[in-house]
């Protein structure tokens, strides 16, 4: 898809918006605009890596946000920041190994299944069960969340929210640790899917490959459309205030009324989008 100046804008705005309720909710981002953008006629393997890549930063510029609105701790001694390395540490390997099944595997049974999970999600957060806090359920949480977000660019949000709160973590708490926490699984997901797709376009072996043609290749139209990068990137950037500011001013006891429904939506819009 040839991408105009009339499409950028349109494009910046729709990741302003996306970034907006993901950065003030803790979810949305790439669930949302990852279907929008294939719709529109973009290819899913150039989606999903832009998705990823501009999430990361975004969600970076918006984590700093969340702290300078007292959101969240992210100080070196803080349980959020914990919350979020052991997501992370977890959810690392965790990526990768999907974002490599994702270059090789039906899409169908992917969305499928994410789709169905967030449901259940949705619904325990609206029948209000809440565990008591455990770091193993947040080990699981990390693993399942960060699978889900190297299959697809999205559900990783959905998850990780919902089930920190579910395992007894504080609302807002919750979507400034999943705000930061996509930023290195983002990253990791995007460097894997960039690498995975140079690798299975060369032929004979990398090794043997020059480092100039395998650089040139790492940024070839066939792999990176860079006009849908900045445009993404554009509009994940300047809403990171404004997302962070809206979690503040939040009321916490609607705050998981609104989580569920919004939960329960896109799992129920992601199953839609699936087989209709």
């Amino acid at each position: 898809m040839e991408i105009t100046v009339g499409w950028f804008i349109f494009i910046a705005a729709l990741a302003f918006c996306c970034e907006y309720i993901d950065s003030s909710l803790g979810m949305g981002y790439g669930t949302i605009l990852s279907p929008v953008l294939i719709i529109m006629g973009f290819d899913p393997l150039i989606v999903v890596p832009s998705i990823l890549l501009s999430q990361a930063v975004g969600g970076f510029t918006a984590s700093i946000f969340h702290h300078g609105f007292r959101n969240v701790s992210f100080h070196p001694s803080s349980k959020d920041l914990k919350i979020v390395f052991v997501i992370t540490s977890f959810g690392l390997v965790a990526t990768i190994f999907a974002a490599i099944l994702a270059i090789n595997i039906p899409k169908v049974f992917l969305k499928t299944y994410i789709g169905v999970l967030v449901i259940c999600m949705g619904i325990v957060l609206l029948s209000k069960i809440v565990f008591r806090f455990s770091w193993k359920r947040i080990m699981g949480v990390g693993i399942l969340s960060a699978f889900n977000k190297g299959l697809t660019g999205g559900g990783f949000g959905p998850v990780v929210t919902a089930g920190q709160v579910i395992s007894g973590q504080d609302h807002k708490g919750a979507i400034g640790v999943t705000t930061l926490a996509e930023v290195p699984i983002c990253t990791a997901a995007f460097l894997t899917y960039v690498i995975g797709r140079v690798i299975k376009e060369i032929e004979g072996p990398i090794l043997d490959l020059p480092f100039r043609d395998f650089f040139q290749k790492i940024f070839s139209e066939n792999i990176f459309k860079w006009e849908l990068v900045l445009a993404l990137l554009l509009g994940a950037v300047t809403v990171a205030p404004f997302g962070a500011f809206t979690t503040k001013k939040m009321k916490t006891d609607r705050l998981r009324v609104i989580l569920g429904i919004l939960v329960l939506i896109l799992g129920i819009w992601t199953l839609v989008k699936t087989y209709l």
